[in-house]
């Protein structure tokens, strides 16, 4: 794994042993995250499969620019460093985003176009006040934990758990995710529930993958649904998984479905 530097944004490099295939992956991360969750699993496998795959910390995240500035960054801000690491590689990629990282995929496709897109328990176009609601009524502790994350606070381990996994995870593993957890913006926050919602109208149709979890806590399979006819396409959900399909024990069938899917429809 190679990490690279693309105007002070961190960007995670793992590339095949053979020759590329013609269109990389870029990889966008949700919130509470970073680059890091990608190469748990899913950086590595795609390389092995010829994809040069490369996975962006956004601004304030991980070990990109001004995490001291955290919450002064926007929806937009995300999708303009999207647009800076998309400027630097060699050819245009498929994007690959998770949770708020669908979110910053779609407003991209806003802008510009790309080969394809592949959105994983994504926020939905309608935004996230469905899905504070439901965590609301179903989880206030989780709910409160998440406003404590926002705040600088440390997750605790069993949040992690209930806000990403659904199958069995290792003591261990839950108490370095919780280390890697980190808040996220405000403004960034409010952009994704009301205030910078995508405009279908003005994004660009490309072929799209929409993908949940069955046990999802924090995309729940109705918003997946709810995204995918927004798109005209049809939702693909997971059984006995949860929010993390990256992370989760069975990551590698979701990351073959998308090796299909790549198939398919990009060649």
């Amino acid at each position: 794994m190679n990490r690279g530097r693309f105007n002070h944004l961190e960007v995670l490099v793992r590339s095949p042993q053979t020759a590329a295939k013609p269109v990389p992956l870029l990889f966008v991360h949700g919130a509470y995250a970073a680059a890091w969750c990608w190469d748990e699993h899913f950086l590595p496998w795609f390389a092995r499969a010829g994809y040069a795959s490369y996975a962006v910390s956004l601004s304030g995240h991980g070990e990109s620019r001004r995490r001291d500035h955290l919450d002064s960054y926007s929806i937009n801000d995300y999708v303009d460093d999207l647009a800076e690491v998309i400027a630097a590689l060699p050819a245009p990629p498929v994007l690959i985003g998770h949770s708020m990282g669908g979110m910053v995929v779609q407003k991209y496709l806003e802008r510009a176009e790309v080969p394809g897109a592949v959105l994983m328990a994504s926020v939905p176009p309608q935004g996230l006040f469905s899905s504070a609601m439901g965590v609301m009524f179903s989880k206030p502790g989780l709910l409160q934990d998440l406003n404590h994350l926002i705040g600088g606070g440390r997750p605790s381990v069993s949040s992690v758990r209930e806000a990403l996994f659904h199958q069995e995870v290792s003591q261990e593993q839950l108490v370095r995710f919780s280390r890697l957890s980190q808040p996220e913006s405000h403004r960034a926050i409010w952009d994704m529930t009301m205030f910078n919602l995508p405009n279908v109208m003005l994004m660009a149709s490309v072929p799209m993958l929409v993908l949940g979890a069955e046990y999802d806590q924090m995309i729940a399979p109705a918003l997946v649904s709810l995204t995918a006819r927004t798109f005209g396409v049809r939702e693909e959900i997971f059984k006995d998984m949860g929010h993390a399909m990256m992370l989760e024990q069975d990551w590698q069938l979701v990351a073959e479905r998308i090796h299909r899917w790549l198939g398919d429809e990009i060649g």
